[in-house]
Formats: C-alpha cells, sequence, structure tokens
C-alpha cells in the first residue's frame, strides 16, 4: 500500500523533460502496483499518465476508462476533472487507432469544456488541439486544418509565440498542411518549430523530437533525401536512447527511415527495417492498428520495388482490405495503399485488375483530397502506366503530359515524383514514334535524376537504360553504346 500511496505523490503529471525522463523510470513500479494491488483513484491517473508516456496505450486505456466511470458518478459529468479524464481517454483512443471513439468523445468534451471553463481556457485549447490531430488522422483534413488554425491563434495570443502548447500547435498545422499538399507553407512552418522547440524545449525534449520527425518526413516529401536520412537517423537513434525501441514514437522514426531508405535506393536497407518495424508494430499495438497496417503498406511497396512481386501482392492486398475496414475507403492511407497495389497489378501483368482499381483510386483522390494533391498526382501517373502496359498510349499520354505540368506546378521540376512523370511520358512518345520528343525528354530527366538522387540511384540507371533504347531508335548508336558501358559500370 505504501508504494501505492508513494506512487502517487511521487508522478510528475507536467510535460518537461524531466518529467518524461522520471514517468517512464517509475514504469516498472507502475506495472507491479497494476498486477498486485488496487490503486487509489489519483495513483491510478499518475499510472496512466505512465503508461502514456512510455507507449503502453492499452494499459492507459484500461485505467482511464474506470478513473471516467468513477468521476462520472462521484463528481459528476461537468466537473473539470471528470472533463481532464474524458479528454484523457479521447487521446488514448485516438493512439489505440479507435478513432470512431477518438473523435466522438473529444467533440464531446470540447462542447463541455467550452460550457463550463470557457473556450479561451488553456484546457479548451487542449481539448481543440487534440480533436484537430483524430480528424487528420481519421482523414477529415479539411476540418483538422480549420480546427488546428483557430487553435494556433488563440495560443499565441493567450499564452504566447515561445510557449510549449503553442510550439506543438505550429506543429500539428505543419503536418496538416503537409498531408493536404501544401508543401511549402509544411516545411516552412515546422523548421521554424524546430528551431524554437531547441531554443525553448531542450533539444532531446519529446516535442523536439517530433519535430525533427515531422521535418525529415517534409524532406523526404520535398526530394530532399539526403537531408531526410540524416535527420531521420538522428531523430530515431534519440527516440530509441530515450524512449526505447518499442515505444510508438521510435516506431514511426523506424518506418519513416525504412521509406527515407528506399527513396534512396537502399533497397537492402529498406526492406531489413520494414520488416523489423512491421514485427514490432504487430507485438506493441496489433495487427489492426492504423501504425501498423502503415508498417504493412511501405513493406509491400518496398517488397514490390525489390522484384519480389508475389510477397508485394499479397501484403498490398491484405492492408488494403484491413484499411477499408478500420479507417474507412477514403483515408488518405487507404488511398495510398490502393495506389500502391495499382502498381503492383501493374507488374504482376494483372492489367485489368490494375485499370480498374486504378479507374477508382484516382477518383476517390480528387473527390477526398483534391485533384491538385501530390497523391492524386501519384494517382494519375498510376493510371496512365496502366494504359501504358495495356496498349492504349493515346489516354496514357494525355494524363501523362497533364500529370507533369501539374507536378512542375506543386512539387517542382525537381522533385522525385515529377522526374518519375518525366521518364514515364518520354518512354510513352518512344513507343508512340515520337522519338525526338522522347530524346530529349529522356536526357533531361537522366541529368536530373544523376543531380538530384544520385548516378547510382536504381532509378538514375533506368532513366538511361531507357535513353540507350531511345538513342538506338534515332540511330545515334555511338552515344547509345557509350552510354551503354557507363551503365555497365555504374551497375558493378
Amino acid at each position: 500500500m505504501a508504494v501505492t500511496i508513494l506512487l502517487g505523490r511521487a508522478t510528475p503529471l507536467g510535460d518537461k523533460e524531466d518529467d518524461y525522463s522520471f514517468r517512464r523510470q517509475l514504469l516498472v513500479h507502475a506495472q507491479h502496483i497494476q498486477r498486485k494491488q488496487l490503486p487509489t483513484i489519483h495513483t491510478q491517473i499518475c499510472m496512466a499518465k505512465i503508461f502514456e508516456t512510455c507507449g503502453y496505450w492499452a494499459e492507459a486505456e484500461v485505467l482511464e476508462e474506470g478513473v471516467l466511470l468513477l468521476h462520472k458518478q462521484v463528481i459528476g459529468e461537468h466537473h473539470p476533472d471528470t472533463l481532464t479524464s474524458m479528454n484523457s481517454l479521447a487521446w488514448t483512443y485516438h493512439h489505440r487507432g479507435k478513432l470512431e471513439e477518438a473523435e466522438r468523445l473529444g467533440e464531446e468534451v470540447l462542447l463541455l469544456r467550452k460550457q463550463v471553463i470557457g473556450e479561451h481556457h488553456p484546457d479548451t485549447l487542449t481539448s481543440m488541439a487534440n480533436l484537430g490531430m483524430t480528424y487528420r488522422a481519421h482523414g477529415k483534413l479539411e476540418e483538422a486544418e480549420k480546427l488546428e488554425e483557430q487553435v494556433l491563434l488563440l495560443r499565441k495570443q493567450l499564452l504566447g509565440k515561445h510557449h510549449p502548447d503553442t510550439l506543438t500547435s505550429m506543429g500539428d498545422l505543419a503536418v496538416t498542411y503537409h498531408d493536404r499538399g501544401k508543401l511549402e507553407e509544411a516545411e516552412k512552418l515546422e523548421e521554424e518549430v524546430l528551431m524554437l522547440c531547441k531554443q525553448v524545449i531542450g533539444a532531446h525534449h519529446p516535442y523536439t523530437l517530433l519535430s525533427m520527425s515531422n521535418c525529415a518526413m517534409f524532406y523526404h516529401r520535398r526530394g530532399q533525401l539526403e537531408e531526410a536520412e540524416n535527420l531521420g537517423e538522428e531523430v530515431f537513434l534519440l527516440r530509441k536512447q530515450m524512449m526505447g525501441q518499442h515505444h510508438p514514437h521510435t516506431l514511426t522514426s523506424m518506418n519513416n527511415l525504412a521509406m527515407t531508405y528506399h527513396a534512396c535506393g537502399k533497397l537492402e536497407e529498406a526492406e531489413k527495417l520494414g520488416e523489423e518495424v512491421f514485427l514490432l508494430c504487430n507485438q506493441v499495438m496489433g495487427e489492426c492498428h492504423p501504425q501498423t497496417l502503415t508498417s504493412m503498406g511501405n513493406l509491400a511497396i518496398t517488397y514490390h520495388y525489390c522484384g519480389k512481386l508475389e510477397k508485394a501482392e499479397k501484403i498490398g492486398e491484405e492492408v488494403l482490405l484491413l484499411q477499408k475496414q478500420v479507417i474507412g475507403e477514403h483515408h488518405p492511407d487507404t488511398l495510398r495503399s490502393m495506389g500502391n497495389l495499382v502498381l503492383t497489378y501493374n507488374n504482376c501483368g494483372k492489367l485489368e485488375n490494375a485499370e480498374k482499381l486504378g479507374e477508382k483510386v484516382l477518383l476517390l483522390c480528387k473527390q477526398v483530397i483534391g485533384e491538385h494533391h501530390p497523391q492524386t498526382l501519384t494517382s494519375m501517373g498510376n493510371l496512365a502506366l496502366t494504359y501504358y502496359h495495356s496498349g492504349k498510349l493515346e489516354k496514357a499520354e494525355k494524363i501523362e503530359e497533364e500529370v507533369l505540368l501539374l507536378c512542375k506546378q506543386v512539387i517542382g521540376e525537381s522533385h522525385p515524383d515529377t522526374l518519375t512523370s518525366m521518364a514515364n511520358l518520354a518512354m510513352t512518345y518512344h513507343h508512340r514514334g515520337k522519338l525526338q520528343e522522347a530524346e530529349k525528354l529522356g536526357d533531361q530527366v537522366f541529368l536530373l535524376r544523376k543531380k538530384v538522387i544520385g548516378k547510382h540511384h536504381p532509378h538514375t540507371l533506368s532513366s538511361m537504360r531507357n535513353l540507350i533504347f531511345t538513342y538506338r531508335a534515332c540511330g545515334k548508336l555511338e552515344k547509345a553504346e557509350q552510354l551503354k558501358k557507363e551503365v555497365l559500370l555504374l551497375s558493378a
């Protein structure tokens, strides 16, 4: 009993770096009490906070559901402590992947906090911020952006620009901008957040590490792969040291780093890390958790590019089915999995399946995330590729020209995805007999890929091989032979 009382008194509930560190040290005691004793309500709150800090969300959920029930019975539904319990449980549901429950409870507690403690109270702003993140996780990006902009404005006015909560809001909004395809705004905002976090709360604070992780992800999406890899490796190492290998945030860093390795053409490293993080996500969070499904989808596309098409197809179909059930068909992650599966069907020669799914995902992307979103552009490119493989070259060319134009406008001429669009269009021009256009575009994409992702990257080598093919068709045999020797040298 003494241990239970001491734990209740000793546990810090704040968000300082020392609070996080001390709560991690208390984990073993919280686990012991949970197994052996019946703790007081305050100790249960402290234990739940310890479990949250360490990423043990299932254990936190059990405690928080019990605390909320007791608070409603003893002090009533409108008491501030009851509302705090509701807020904690909604946030835990979010992390458990129970997005409908998280959204329902998050909306309820926000409404009650506005009525009981006022719209401008810091706790009300916390509920607004959490609900914004739940909307984003649920794929409701417009609602998330609107709410997060409102929270950021209020926190700047009430707490100041340098307050940790304001910095968190800036980071949340940056991620939503990113998910909505507003890449420049996202990167600019997140770089500012990272600089301020290091100054205000320290380089090793969990919020700072979150900002580093977001920055690495943004660099990846913007095609700045070297910066993404360096920062991704740094944040993964720090999270492993600070939080442990099994913490959900560490697993997120592992997953992101695996995809960056993939984008850099380091497929062996990507596959190894991808398999490891998928296994850990299964063990820690369960096979139906959104984070597990993300790692599963990423592993499927890595298998695809490693040439393991049977594995890629099997896992790709499995993850798509689970995502439809867990987060819904219209969620951006589900749409991404559908797009990846289109690519795999293409390479497996299942062109009818690829075309049917490709047309469906493009329609959904336009409806859900907008015509100019990077993911929509990827879907357009995938469908054009399907038409190309099906011999529908005129349809392929028309879409590819549109995709290339939009990619240049939205993500820039040097982005890896833009270069993929250029490469695909060059090959379509070739097969339509437009050899002059094919050669000009092929030369351009080869030079840009060499500059942006390096001459040893598989995509650069692919561009070189395609260009050899075009040079030969144009009768430029000497240039073709010279480039062939260069490819053989780089591939050795």
